[in-house]
């Protein structure tokens, strides 16, 4: 597999420090409010990147992590009238209800920065030893000239960022371009923590390298995260990691495109932007998913109404094949795959061969998904006057191991059918068998208006729910 890694701007073998096993930290949201639709596209797009690995053999272990000490997250509290930690827990429990419904599996560990300042404090005095940082009234501050190889990973220049820097009022910084790792507290509702060099708080850059450390290693082989992070919050991971560990901090850093509306970028600072919840209340957390996996992930994609409802039309198509499948399974013919269907069989190969290029090439997954589109159209051509169980079967097993790696398609299956229903159903064949079609046609409607489809195949009566 290859990929686009930031810090050599080329695309590259993905070689793991250790074979078969992979290591992923993929930066995670800072707990004041609901994710916007922006945030949720790293949450997708790596998530796919781990179950991608997965199928591919590998042992990858992911970390994700929640920022739960930060400005927002004290201003949040203040303008509730609760505490800082009664925030963050909220959000967090919101924050699982949205990407269960994004089909996004829980991460191997979800590390809080308020579980870990120890390793935080333990960090920073180890900077401080080396020579790197320095402590000003409380506040510690990195001393950013120190790290010769700083600008690296963005492509900044140093004297460019020197020209553009200030130092804030109140900051006792010795360099306008050194930057916090620990933060004096200043008020008495700031929540803060004893430390070596008085109360306070981590700064934002070293709590990742500080969890990164204590959940992976040293060294990691993939650090992902949106684009807005690469500077200065990955540049800054980096230069701290790397003068703590004395070892490179990560082999390879992946980062996805903005999402934006009407071309301009998504941001909570502009308003322009839809959190995951209200964008929920008319589309399905998978209608979502698929929009965020229908671009590759290094492409900017524009919000749009036009976009969700192609999203939900193109989901519909996945869903219909799937059903038709598992109504084929239960209901088709018994005994061998026909000629006819062993041959379209024998061709499911060549879509995954084609599912399998798109995503080694980069994790594109729009290229994967038109590899997935192709599977289905070979599967409705021959199913179209029926199928045999066998071949229903290995048609359904082969969509869902490309869909389970998409994370679509993931809504449990409930086969059985209510009663009521069933009595309506079986009202209607028995009208049907005496050519009442009146009040066969009359049942159909009834049942229509209810969300229920019934679909005449040669096998029976296939019950379809609108979803």
């Amino acid at each position: 597999m290859k990929v686009y890694n930031t810090l050599t701007r080329r695309k590259e073998e993905l070689v793991p420090i250790r074979e078969g096993e992979i290591s992923m930290y993929v930066c995670g949201p800072t707990v004041y409010n609901f994710f916007h639709i922006g945030n949720a596209r790293p949450l997708v797009v790596f998530d796919t990147m781990r179950k991608y690995l997965e199928y591919r053999g590998y042992k990858v272990k992911y970390v994700q992590n929640f920022t739960d000490v930060d400005d927002k997250i004290i201003n949040r509290a203040r303008e509730e009238g609760c505490t800082a930690p009664e925030i963050a827990e909220k959000y967090i429990r919101e924050y699982f209800t949205d990407t269960k419904a994004l089909n996004v599996r829980k991460a191997d560990a979800h590390p809080r920065v308020s579980e870990h300042i120890p390793d935080i404090i333990s960090f920073i005095q180890t900077l401080i030893d080396r020579g790197y940082a320095y402590e000003a009234d409380g506040d510690v501050y990195f001393s950013t000239r120190k790290f010769p190889e700083y600008g690296k990973l963005s492509g900044q220049n140093i004297d460019d960022l020197e020209s553009g820097a200030r130092i804030a009022v109140g900051e006792v910084k010795k360099d306008p371009l050194d930057f916090a790792l620990w933060k004096a507290q200043k008020q008495d509702d700031e929540i803060a923590w004893e430390s070596p060099w008085g109360m306070g708080r981590p700064g934002w850059h070293i709590e990742c390298s500080a969890m990164a450390k204590k959940h992976l290693g040293d060294t990691i082989d993939i650090h992902a995260g949106g684009q807005d992070l690469q500077f200065p919050h990955h540049e800054n991971e980096i230069a701290q990691s790397e003068c703590c560990n004395g070892a490179p901090f990560a082999h390879y850093w992946m980062h996805n495109a903005y999402i934006t509306m009407d071309r301009q970028k998504m941001s909570k600072s502009k308003g322009n932007f839809f959190t995951v919840r209200d964008i929920r209340k008319e589309y399905s957390g998978e209608e979502i998913r698929f929009f965020l996996l229908s671009g590759q992930y290094r492409s900017p994609i524009d919000f749009s109404e036009e976009l969700m409802k192609q999203a939900r039309a193109s989901l519909e198509r996945m869903r219909n094949c799937k059903e038709n499948l598992i109504f084929l399974r239960e209901n088709g013919s018994a005994g061998e795959m026909t000629p006819e269907e062993k041959k379209t069989a024998e061709g499911f190969d060549e879509y995954r061969q084609k599912f399998i290029r798109a995503m080694d090439d980069d994790l594109n997954t729009a290229d994967g998904i038109s590899a997935v589109f192709e599977l289905i159209t070979a599967i409705n051509t021959q199913i179209a006057g029926g199928a045999t169980v066998a071949f229903a079967g290995k048609a359904l097993e082969t969509l869902m191991e490309f869909c389970d790696i998409l994370g679509l398609l993931q809504e449990e299956e409930d086969e059985s059918v209510d009663p009521e229903i069933q009595k309506l159903v079986d009202e209607r064949q028995a009208a049907r068998k005496a050519k009442d079609f009146a009040r066969a046609d009359a049942i159909r409607d009834e049942l229509k208006a209810r969300g229920i489809t019934l679909k005449d195949t040669p096998q029976g009566v296939q019950i379809i729910r609108e979803s």
